[in-house]
């Protein structure tokens, strides 16, 4: 099986000089399309689903991947900052096996002071037992050394299998869900550490309403006796025109550790709207 591994190396906002305190309107012709670059990735970002995360339906055989960098230094009237992010994505399918790799990691600083320090990865295993059933197994790794809140992780790894079954997978309609034991290794804000037994439990939901239509439903939720993490994003998806989308979502965050009810939870609304004239 030929690897075809795209590579795509993007470094943007990098600046190595000085930037001087005072600027003029020549020193900001290329502050809009900058902007308007990050508000495209960022509601890129945001309306994005990946359709074919439960069993391997819909996959394409042969392999995928990406590699993303971006670092930005600025000066500036004696402060200085530096960020800098790294993305990875791989992935191979070959008609029965599928496996998914996502890592992140976002480092900066402020005038020498760590402000963020954070890892994210997850490896996903898929098998096809049936047109109906598979079987999966799961590892998810958290790590940010900077968060102060009190309830937090400062690393919280999972890892779990399981089986699911799709309950329709049509054109149309595809719902699957998938359930099974793991382990999660945590440490939280303070000191105290997490060594025991979890169980994962997930629905994934697309329905097309009409040919420009469809909404989505994504839940995820991870038990154990330290603590219930739940979340949910709910979204409806209208291509207007040919060059015309607008998304609409609503996402739930919720962790019983610094959540006292469910009302407690982050929720955030979103609307992102995208023209393109060709």
């Amino acid at each position: 099986m030929n690897t075809n591994l795209i590579l795509a190396a993007v470094i943007a906002g990098f600046v190595a000089t000085t930037v001087a305190a005072q600027t003029t309107t020549f020193d900001n012709l290329g502050a809009a399309e900058t902007f308007n670059d990050d508000l495209d990735e960022q509601m890129e970002d945001d309306r994005d689903r990946d359709l074919t995360g439960f069993g391997t339906e819909g996959r394409e055989l042969g392999d995928y991947g990406s590699i993303a960098l971006r670092y930005t230094s600025t000066s500036n009237d004696g402060d200085t900052s530096n960020d800098l992010g790294v993305g990875l994505r791989y992935g191979w399918f070959d008609g029965v096996n599928g496996i998914d790799t996502n890592a992140s990691y976002a480092y900066g600083e402020n005038n020498g002071v760590i402000s963020e320090n954070r890892f994210l990865g997850g490896v996903d295993y898929r098998r096809n037992l049936s047109d109906a059933f598979f079987a999966y197994g799961q590892t998810d790794v958290s790590i940010d050394k900077q968060t102060t809140t009190a309830g937090e992780y400062t690393q919280d790894i999972f890892a779990g299998v399981g089986v699911g079954y799709r309950i329709f997978n049509s054109n149309d309609t595809q719902w699957s869900i998938q359930a099974g034991p793991g382990y999660r290794a945590a440490e939280v804000v303070g000191g105290a550490t997490v060594n025991e037994a979890a169980a994962s439990i997930s629905s994934n939901l697309y329905a097309s309403l009409t040919d420009t239509v469809y909404i989505t439903n994504d839940t995820d939720v991870i038990y154990s006796d330290f603590a219930t993490t739940l979340s949910n994003d709910l979204a409806l998806n209208v291509a207007l025109t040919d060059t015309l989308a607008l998304r609409t979502s609503y996402a739930t965050r919720f962790n019983d550790q610094t959540d006292n009810s469910f009302s407690d939870g982050e929720n955030t609304f979103g609307v992102s709207a995208v023209y393109n004239f060709n």
